[in-house]
């Protein structure tokens, strides 16, 4: 690593825990030292010395435009001639509300607030006010927001109460959740059949991309959607990173699955910190301040976040075609990937749906937690840096999904498959 990098991190050390502000960002899966970005554009991140890299983290999602997309852009820096925030409400706010009910089949009306965990932590807290019900039921390998109720982990049966996976989180509020494999059908059913009643919400990643991009089974969201309504309990869809990513109307129109609930996320801000809530007018109407249902929020809807996300949206519904284009590029680029390994005698698969993917060092993709964690490791790490050093970002853990914006071209998606193929090689 050279000195530059690693100035800064030592640095960083010194005044930020583990020297960053968001774990995955330390290396600490990979080891080695992280790199710092500079700057971004289009397809590109470029690090403080000035090297380029492939960009297939995109923020984790938002930059599905691509970085400093000219609308978005230009967006922000009107937006901002305006202040900063204010505290009180303006028209933007409305006008992306509006946007986001008028492409979201199953949301009625939204609540903007400041991240996706605050997102799910508070559709969580309004289906329960809502169902007058406790327990929440949740899938191991989805990762809902760092809120007491959500980070929990699994025990040692497959239908199991869950307790905590992080210290500062009470066992009591843990307790309130139930933990399943994720696409296990009969799992689900056996645990409606003992607290159907009991249970006030499901919320689920309609495409797994916490433990990397896992997508679902035939039949099994079909089957959340069925027992929910079969027990009034509330189906919550955490499409932060799916919604207008895989589909214009996220995974609810990819798939033709109404959530009561929906949480919403990164492109919604077009890059700026952003969350969302929304789903029926019934059960959003419980929300404060026309129900009982407390939620607040300083710096919800933010004018310079609703304008860029604003913005984002606009440029998606004017160019729906990008759709397929994406698709596409995501489709080359894995299959690039996979015919790369197979010449090498590597054991290798993915996933993919419309710029967002997953790449495994197994014979076969997996379904669940217990199978991602059967990749081999040692070969993700040493194809990470090799690649890494050849000027393309993946995401430094083998639990994350990666992703793709429409701002990448032949060039970029030709370089990353050369750079594959010496670190196929190399392995």
């Amino acid at each position: 690593m050279t000195p530059s990098h690693h100035r800064a991190f030592e640095q960083a050390k010194r005044y930020i825990p583990g020297g960053v502000n968001s774990p995955v960002r330390a290396f600490g899966y990979v080891g080695g030292t992280p790199r710092f970005i500079h700057q971004a554009q289009g397809a590109y991140l470029e690090d403080i010395e000035g090297k380029q890299y492939v960009d297939y983290i995109g923020s984790w999602g938002p930059m599905i435009l691509g970085h400093r997309h000219p609308a978005v852009m230009e967006a922000v820096h009107q937006a901002v001639e305006c202040g900063l925030s204010f505290g009180t409400p303006t028209e933007i706010e409305t006008a992306l509300a509006e946007k986001i009910c008028q492409l979201i089949p199953s949301v009625d009306q939204i609540r903007m607030v400041n991240s996706g965990t605050e997102a799910t932590m508070s559709a969580i807290r309004l289906a329960r006010g809502y169902t007058r019900r406790n327990k929440i039921l949740k899938f191991a390998g989805c990762y809902h927001g760092h809120s007491d109720g959500l980070l929990v982990q699994a025990g040692s049966g497959v239908l199991t109460f869950a307790h905590p996976s992080s210290p500062g989180i009470p066992a009591s509020i843990a307790a309130e959740t139930l933990l399943l494999p994720y696409n296990d059908i009969a799992a689900v059913e056996n645990c409606f059949a003992k607290y159907g009643s009991e249970i006030a919400g499901v919320i689920v990643e309609p495409i797994a991309g916490n433990m990397n991009c896992i997508l679902p089974k035939t039949g099994f969201l079909e089957k959340l959607r069925a027992l929910c309504s079969l027990h009034q309990s509330i189906l919550i869809f955490d499409e932060v990173m799916t919604g207008f990513r895989v589909h214009p109307q996220g995974a609810e129109g990819l798939y033709g699955i109404k959530p009561d609930l929906s949480t919403f996320g990164k492109i919604i801000g077009g890059g700026m910190p952003v969350g969302a809530f929304g789903g029926t007018y019934e059960i959003m109407q419980y929300l404060a301040p026309s129900g009982p249902v407390y939620q607040a929020g300083t710096l919800s809807g933010n004018p310079i976040t609703m304008a860029a996300g604003l913005a984002t949206l606009n440029e998606l519904c004017a160019h729906p075609e990008s759709y397929d284009e994406l698709k596409m590029k995501t489709h080359s680029l894995l299959q690039g990937l996979e015919s790369l390994a197979q010449k090498q005698g590597i054991a290798f698969s993915t996933t993919g749906v419309c710029g967002m993917f997953g790449l495994y060092f197994r014979d076969r993709p997996p379904e669940d937690l217990d199978e991602v964690k059967t990749i081999d490791e040692t070969r993700f790490k040493a194809f990470f840096h090799s690649m890494l050093d050849q000027g393309i970002y993946l995401a430094p853990s083998a639990f994350e999904a990666g992703f793709i914006s429409m701002a990448h071209d032949d060039q970029s998606l030709e370089k990353t498959l050369h750079a594959a193929e010496l670190a196929f090689k190399k392995l």
